[in-house]
C-alpha cells in the first residue's frame, strides 16, 4: 500500500493538495468501496440475526428505567450531530478519510460481535425506527431488534466527536452522545453493556483508522 504523505504544514490541507497524492486518492476510493459492500449485505445479515434465538441478559439499571417512546429525540441528536460534523470535515479531506475508515472499521466490529453474540432484546422494548438507515439499509419486513452489542447509534456520535478534534464543539457531540446512550435505554433498545462499550469501540476504531489514513490532527 503506498505511504500518504501528510501536506506539509505550510500548505492548507484542502481537496486539491489531498488529491495531488496518489495514496489519499487510493485510501479513500477503497474506503468507499468497502463501505458499499458492507451496506450492500446487511440486509440478509440482519435478517439472520433477527431470525436466530438468542439470550436474555440481567440488566438492574435497565429495570429501573420506565420505557418511552424516544425516537424522535434520538434522531433528531443523532442528525444533528452528523450535519455539524460534516460542516466541520467536509473541508478537511484527510480528517474525512480517518472518520470514513473508522465508521467502516467500527461497523465491521459490530457484524463480527453480532454474529458471536446472539442475544434476545431487552424486555419491553420499544422498536426504534429510523426513516433512512431502515429505508435504505436494513430494509427489513419488520423492526430489528436483536442489532444489539455493542450501541451504534451511542457510538457512531463518540466516533464524531472524536473527529472533530478538541474543543466546544467536541463537547458538545460528547453530550450529545450521553443522551443518545441515555434515550436508547429508555426506550429499551439496548442493554446497558451495549451503551457503555459503544465509547470503547468507537475510540479504538478512530485510533485504528488514523494509522490507516495518516490523517492527523486538521
Amino acid at each position: 500500500m503506498p505511504r500518504l504523505v501528510a501536506a506539509p504544514d505550510s500548505l492548507p490541507r484542502t481537496w486539491s493538495v489531498a488529491w495531488q497524492q496518489s495514496a489519499f486518492r487510493y485510501r479513500l476510493l477503497l474506503t468507499l468501496g468497502l463501505l458499499l459492500v458492507l451496506v450492500a449485505n446487511l440486509p440478509p445479515f440482519f435478517a439472520w440475526v433477527q431470525a436466530r434465538p438468542g439470550a436474555h441478559l440481567p440488566d438492574p439499571l435497565l429495570a429501573l428505567l420506565p420505557v418511552q417512546d424516544v425516537s424522535w429525540p434520538i434522531f433528531i441528536i443523532i442528525y444533528l450531530s452528523v450535519g455539524a460534523t460534516l460542516h466541520y470535515v467536509l473541508p478537511r479531506p484527510y480528517l474525512l478519510l480517518r472518520l470514513l475508515a473508522a465508521y467502516w472499521l467500527m461497523q465491521v466490529c459490530r457484524v463480527a460481535l453480532l454474529a458471536l453474540l446472539p442475544l434476545e432484546p431487552p424486555i419491553g422494548l420499544l422498536p426504534l425506527r429510523d426513516p433512512i438507515i431502515d429505508t435504505f439499509i436494513y430494509v427489513a419486513a419488520g423492526p430489528i431488534t436483536k442489532d444489539l452489542f455493542f450501541s451504534g447509534h451511542t457510538a457512531t456520535v463518540v466516533l464524531l466527536a472524536l473527529g472533530v478534534g478538541p474543543g466546544r464543539r467536541r463537547q458538545w457531540l460528547l453530550a450529545a452522545a450521553a443522551a443518545v446512550g441515555l434515550l436508547v435505554l429508555v426506550q429499551h433498545v439496548h442493554y446497558t453493556y451495549d451503551v457503555v462499550a459503544a465509547p470503547f469501540f468507537a475510540s479504538v476504531c478512530y485510533w485504528v483508522a488514523g494509522r490507516f489514513g495518516q490523517a492527523g490532527t486538521q
